[in-house]
């Protein structure tokens, strides 16, 4: 790949003024996010209002705000707020983090469904992921683009993210006797339609307000935040379920039941953050000052350079 793009891509100039790395706020925003992170994990064990979580947190949010500073000092910031004054690219982030959260939160506590409950091994928890990658991969490579074309950003990205939701609701209802193709199955097909659907208008949607020089810096900003909320929606979510199976062991489950308990009202708050950002899709984004312009040309182009790798 790194080959590749040294063939393929094209050389550009960048000015002396631009170049740099922001290091001071990468470390900062990384070693903030891992602390928040290891302090929600781990808050079912020590206690939501022990000194060791409520102090990890502070020190998190230190960091964060930390880093925030950093950003608005910075020549060269790892993710410049500025671009948060565009009403697309606010949307977009807020959106991202939504869908990471339970994007995240369906690929690990789903495996671990099929693993622990159904008692698939691992290789069987990837071949029953393969239906949903597939169908997000054709989707993003040979739908996505022309949906987009034909309809513009919002209906496509909503109508992804909606149908993604309906999928998590899916995985709510899966008892501890599941079985593949009547209880997973069905929700694998439609998250894979959702994701497929809703990637590519999303980072569209964050460049649709920028001048076309700055598109990558707007994907950028946008694919970041994204991480950052799959990471904390994911220990958000997993603390929940494992509160809700302690719950229910507590109260006279067995473990199998539990755990699928436990499973369950994660997938239901997973729902909740997929719909709710198909909802901020739906009624947030506006056409923005480039959209019309550059919309079709860069969906055309994704379809184009598609077709070619393929």
């Amino acid at each position: 790949m790194f080959a590749a793009s040294l063939r393929l891509l094209p050389a550009g100039e960048v000015a002396s003024g631009e170049r740099g790395m922001d290091v001071a706020g990468a470390v900062t925003v990384t070693v903030g996010l891992m602390i928040a992170v290891y302090a929600i994990v781990n808050g079912n064990d020590q206690g939501w209002t022990s000194s060791q979580t409520l102090g990890l947190l502070a020190v998190a949010v230190v960091l964060i705000a930390l880093f925030l500073a950093i950003e608005m000092r910075s020549r060269a910031p790892l993710m410049p707020l500025g671009m948060f004054r565009l009403r697309n690219v606010a949307t977009a982030n807020i959106v991202g983090v939504l869908w990471a959260a339970a994007l995240f939160a369906w690929f690990f506590l789903s495996a671990l469904y099929m693993q622990l409950v159904l008692g698939y091994s691992p290789l069987e928890v990837g071949l029953a992921f393969l239906p949903a990658n597939l169908i997000m991969a054709a989707f993003s490579v040979a739908l996505s683009a022309k949906l987009v074309t034909r309809f513009g950003i919002k209906l496509p990205l909503s109508t992804g993210l909606g149908v993604a939701a309906v999928g998590l609701l899916l995985f709510a209802r899966a008892p501890v006797e599941g079985n593949y193709v009547v209880d997973v199955l069905p929700a694998m097909i439609l998250l894979g339609c959702g994701g497929g659907v809703a990637f590519n208008p999303l980072l569209l949607a964050a460049m649709s307000d920028v001048e076309p020089q700055d598109a990558g810096l707007a994907s950028g900003v946008v694919n970041t935040a994204f991480m950052m909320g799959g990471a904390l929606g994911l220990a958000v979510l997993t603390s929940l379920a494992a509160s809700r199976t302690d719950s229910l062991a507590a109260g006279g489950d067995g473990p199998l039941a539990a755990l699928t308990g436990g499973y369950h009202i994660a997938f239901v708050v997973g729902a909740a953050f997929a719909a709710a950002a198909a909802v901020m899709s739906a009624v947030r984004f506006r056409a923005g000052a480039h959209a019309d312009t550059h919309r079709g040309e860069r969906a055309q182009g994704m379809e184009a350079a598609a077709e070619a790798g393929a």
